[in-house]
C-alpha cells in the first residue's frame, strides 16, 4: 500500500508531466482563449447594464441624492435621540444634479455600464484564469489560492456596499450641504457626482482586500501578527486620519461611522496573519 509521501510525489510527477506536455505555443494559445471568453463576459454584461442603466441609476446610483436613502433614514431615528448628535433629518434633503456638457450623459451612460460589467465580471474572470494557471501549481497551493480566490471576492463586494451605502451619502450629504458663503449655492454636476461615486465604491472594495493582502504578506514572511500588535496605536491614528479625508465633516458620529469598519479590517488582517 503507497504511502502518503509516495502519493504526494506522485500527485507532483504528474503536474510536472502535465506542465512539460504544453508548449509555449499551447500555453499562448490557451492565454489567448481565456482573454477572448473574458472579453465576451465583459461585453454581454456591458450591453446588459447598458439596457437597464435609466432604471439602474434612479433606483441604485441617484438614491443617496434624496432624503429617503435607507442611511439617511437611519441615522435620522438614531440622531433624534439625542441633541448632541448631528441633524439628519430626510425631510429637505435633495441634491439635484445638473449636466453642462452635450454628450456627458451619453458617455456617462456608456462607460458606467462598461466599469460595472468589469466589476461584476470579475469573479468569472479570476475563475478563467484560475483554470489557466491551476496546472501550475502543486494541490497544496491550489487549496490555498482556492480560499484566496473565495475571500477576495467575498470582501472586495463586502466594500463595494459599504462604499455605496455608508462612506459615499455620508461624503455626499456633508459636502453637498456646505457652503464657504450662503451666496454661493453649490450645482454640482453629473460628471462631478458619477467620479465621486465610481472611485468612492471601487476604493472601498480595494480597501476591503486588506485583510486577504495581510494574509499573503503573512505567508511570504514580510508581516507578523507581532507587528499588528505592536503598531496598533499607530493604526488608529492613521485611520483616523484616512477617515477624516474620506469625510471631511467636523462631526465625531459621522468620523466613527467610517473608522470603524477601516479598523474591523485592520483587526481582521491580524487575525488572518499565519502564526510563527
Amino acid at each position: 500500500m503507497p504511502t502518503t509521501d509516495n502519493t504526494v510525489s506522485s500527485s507532483t510527477a504528474n503536474d510536472k508531466e502535465q506542465l512539460v506536455e504544453m508548449t509555449f505555443w499551447d500555453h499562448l494559445d490557451a492565454m489567448r482563449s481565456v482573454l477572448l471568453r473574458a472579453a465576451i463576459v465583459v461585453t454581454v454584461l456591458s450591453v446588459g447594464f447598458f439596457t437597464v442603466m435609466p432604471d439602474l441609476f434612479d433606483r441604485v446610483i441617484l438614491a443617496p441624492c434624496r432624503g429617503d436613502f435607507v442611511l439617511y433614514r437611519l441615522f435620522n431615528s438614531i440622531t433624534r435621540l439625542s441633541e448632541w448628535l448631528p441633524d439628519f433629518s430626510t425631510d429637505d434633503f435633495h441634491v439635484e444634479l445638473i449636466n453642462i456638457q452635450l454628450a456627458s450623459q451619453f458617455f456617462i451612460h456608456i462607460s458606467t455600464s462598461f466599469w460595472l460589467a468589469l466589476v461584476f465580471s470579475c469573479p468569472i474572470i479570476l475563475y478563467l484564469l484560475w483554470g489557466f494557471i491551476s496546472p501550475a501549481l502543486y494541490s497544496t497551493e491550489r487549496r490555498s489560492v482556492q480560499a484566496a480566490f473565495v475571500a477576495g471576492n467575498l470582501m472586495f463586494f463586502l466594500g463595494v456596499a459599504v462604499g455605496h451605502f455608508i462612506v459615499f451619502p455620508v461624503t455626499l450629504r456633508f459636502l453637498a450641504e456646505y457652503q464657504v458663503s450662503a451666496s454661493v449655492p453649490n450645482q454640482i454636476s453629473l460628471d462631478s457626482y458619477m467620479d465621486n461615486f465610481l472611485m468612492m465604491i471601487f476604493v472601498m472594495g480595494l480597501v476591503f482586500e486588506l485583510p486577504l493582502l495581510a494574509w499573503l504578506l503573512g505567508k511570504l514572511g514580510l508581516v507578523t501578527r507581532d507587528m499588528f500588535r505592536n503598531y496598533r496605536r499607530h493604526a488608529i491614528v492613521v485611520l483616523l486620519v484616512l477617515a477624516a479625508l474620506i469625510t471631511p465633516t467636523g462631526d465625531p458620529f459621522t468620523l466613527m461611522v467610517v473608522f470603524l469598519p477601516l479598523y474591523l479590517l485592520w483587526e481582521i488582517g491580524a487575525m488572518v496573519v499565519p502564526s510563527r
